[in-house]
C-alpha cells in the first residue's frame, strides 16, 4: 500500500478528489470544508474592527473577490506556474504554516496597534485575509489537484470553487454583525482561544509540509 504524507486538508481533499465520480456539488462541500469559512470569522473581525462599517464592507468584498482570483488562478495554471518557479507543494504549506503561526501568537497577546501592526490606511490588503486565510495552502492544493487529476472538468470545478465561496462569503459578510451582537469581552475571548487553535493549526501545518518534504509518513 502507498504511504502518504498528510497535509492540513491535502490528504483528505486527494483522497476525495481521487475517488470516481466526483459531482460539483461534493468538490463545492469540500472547498467549503478547506475554506473554513467559520474559523476565520475571529480573524477577520479583529482585523476589520478599527475600520468604519462601510469601509469593512468595501474591504471585505475587496479581500475576498482577491482569494477567489488567487484560487481560479491556482485552479487553471497553479501546476505549471510551480513548475515554472521550480516550488513544490510543500513549500506553500511550510510558508503558510509560519504567516499562522504568528497571526495567532498576535491573537493571544494583541497589540495596542491591533492584530497586523502598522497597516497603511489601517486596513489590510491581500495579506492575511485573502492569503493566506481564504485563498491558504490547504485551498491551492486542493484546486491544484482537481485541476491536474481531472483537468477536463474544469469548469466543473470552477463552478464548485464559485458555489464554496458564495457560502463562505456569506457566512464572513456577517463578521461585523456579529461583532455587535457579541460585545468586546466575548470577541476577546473567542480571539484568544481561536489564537491558540490557529498556533497548533500552524505548527502541525508547518510539520506536515516538512514531513512531506522528506517523504516521512505520517499517522492521523
Amino acid at each position: 500500500m502507498r504511504q502518504r504524507a498528510v497535509t492540513r486538508g491535502g490528504d483528505a481533499s486527494r483522497c476525495d478528489l481521487e475517488s470516481a465520480g466526483m459531482t460539483i456539488l461534493s468538490a463545492a462541500l469540500l472547498l467549503f470544508l478547506i475554506l473554513d469559512p467559520l474559523g476565520n470569522i475571529p480573524v477577520f473581525l479583529s482585523v476589520l474592527k478599527p475600520l468604519p462599517p462601510k469601509r469593512q464592507r468595501f474591504v471585505l468584498a475587496r479581500e475576498l473577490l482577491i482569494a477567489l482570483c488567487v484560487l481560479m488562478a491556482f485552479l487553471w495554471g497553479g501546476k505549471y506556474a510551480l513548475e515554472l518557479m521550480h516550488l513544490r507543494q510543500e513549500s506553500v504549506a511550510i510558508a503558510g504554516g509560519i504567516v499562522l503561526f504568528v497571526i495567532g501568537i498576535r491573537m493571544i497577546f494583541p497589540r495596542p496597534e491591533g492584530l497586523m501592526g502598522e497597516i497603511p490606511d489601517g486596513e489590510p490588503f491581500i495579506v492575511p485575509l485573502a492569503i493566506p486565510l481564504v485563498a491558504g495552502p490547504s485551498g491551492m492544493a486542493a484546486v491544484m489537484l482537481m485541476g491536474s487529476n481531472e483537468p477536463t472538468r474544469l469548469w466543473d470545478w470552477s463552478l464548485a470553487l464559485m458555489i464554496a465561496w458564495i457560502g463562505a462569503s456569506s457566512i464572513l459578510a456577517a463578521a461585523p454583525l456579529l461583532y455587535k451582537l457579541l460585545g468586546h469581552r466575548a470577541l476577546t475571548a473567542i480571539e484568544r482561544l481561536m489564537g491558540m487553535l490557529l498556533v497548533a493549526i500552524s505548527v502541525q501545518m508547518f510539520l506536515d509540509g516538512l514531513g512531506t518534504y522528506f517523504k516521512l509518513p505520517v499517522s492521523i
